[in-house]
């Protein structure tokens, strides 16, 4: 992906300066001119250059003297999905965004990226990873390549598939090869912060560990899941649901071999041949509120399945989210086999 600065260019710079980074961005070209501080000023386009030279412009101006000033964007941190998406159905594919103080902070490219969702993404990368021993004796489970790259890696490219950019990895077991790996592979457009648990904190409990969260909605996945999850459905039916934490559950078919007798006291009430009965399983996905961490004891072990007993009990609004997709949890050898295999035909 494009470093989000080659889109950004400076006040004073000349139209023979745009002309030669709009040839560079080619299908992408468009600049946002910005101050000394990064703060947006207005925006450039090829055609806004072709005008400016028909009105009697030269490529020695500066480029301010034929800029748009009022660009589109995007607040960092927006609220309103729909707004988000409604620029992207609109067909404002090139769009930036921008902090409180209208410093430019990225620019996406909805050429590139499906959505741009307001989320905080943590990935649980801590676990020893045991039952792939001897595998994971030196190298911990989220660096073990399934085809031609981690599974982490996995994670996290389909998560800025999905334009989300603020990235909370928890580390623990080998955790510096982990941090190293991640620093020199996503280095431009997402921010990555590291979380060290000095001991094992459960499935939830190092989000405790976090003060500073950027958004109002948590996504927490584990590091070790293979998946084509449509987040943008996920949060959309969060938002529609009014829910308080969702949990992406996986259907798992059990198909009884006998007739079942549906009794009582005795009397047989119906009869059921051979049936299949379909339950739903926990894939390790979660969506919740940020204000929900309140609950999670401080640096202490605290499974997801602890909180979501808790929100029950307290009559929060806690749901599920069937995944009809792929999914695969990396546990066990035959796992890490049948994602070698998997992965060829995935377009992850």
């Amino acid at each position: 992906m494009r470093d989000y600065k080659e889109h950004l260019l400076h006040t004073g710079a000349s139209i023979e300066d745009a002309l030669y980074r709009l040839n560079i961005l080619a299908k992408d070209a468009i600049l946002f001119i910005v101050d000394a501080d990064q703060k947006l000023i207005g925006s450039l386009t090829d055609g806004d250059v072709r005008r400016g030279l028909l009105n009697g412009a030269s490529l020695q101006d500066r480029v301010e003297k034929i800029i748009q000033t009022k660009p589109k964007f995007i607040r960092k941190g927006e609220k309103n999905i729909e707004k988000i998406l409604s620029l992207r159905d609109k067909n404002f594919r090139i769009i930036p965004v921008l902090n409180d103080y209208n410093i430019v902070v990225n620019v996406i490219n909805f050429g590139l990226l499906k959505s741009y969702l307001p989320i905080d993404a943590v990935i649980m990368a801590g676990g020893k990873g045991m039952r792939l021993r001897p595998l994971t004796e030196n190298t911990p489970k989220p660096l073990l390549k399934v085809g031609d790259k981690p599974i982490i890696d996995y994670n996290i490219d389909q998560l800025c598939k999905f334009g989300i950019d603020d990235f909370w990895i928890a580390i623990n077991y080998l955790g510096e090869q982990i941090k190293n790996h991640l620093q020199k592979t996503y280095n431009t457009n997402i921010q990555i912060e590291f979380i060290k648990e000095s001991k094992p904190l459960g499935t939830i409990g190092a989000l405790s560990l976090i003060k500073n969260f950027k958004h109002d909605h948590i996504l927490l996945t584990n590091a070790d899941v293979l998946t084509n999850l449509d987040y943008e459905h996920f949060f959309l039916h969060f938002l529609k649901q009014d829910a308080d934490f969702s949990v992406v559950s996986i259907p798992y078919k059990v198909n009884v071999p006998y007739a079942v007798l549906e009794t009582t006291n005795g009397h047989v009430l119906s009869l059921k041949e051979k049936p299949t009965y379909t339950f739903y399983s926990n894939a390790g996905i979660y969506l919740m509120k940020r204000e929900l961490v309140d609950y999670l004891p401080d640096d202490g072990f605290y499974n997801a399945t602890d909180l979501m007993e808790c929100l029950i009990a307290e009559g929060k609004r806690v749901i599920s989210y069937p995944l009809m997709g792929y999914w695969l949890d990396i546990g066990k050898p035959e796992d890490f086999k049948k994602a070698q295999r998997d992965i060829l035909q995935l377009k992850l």
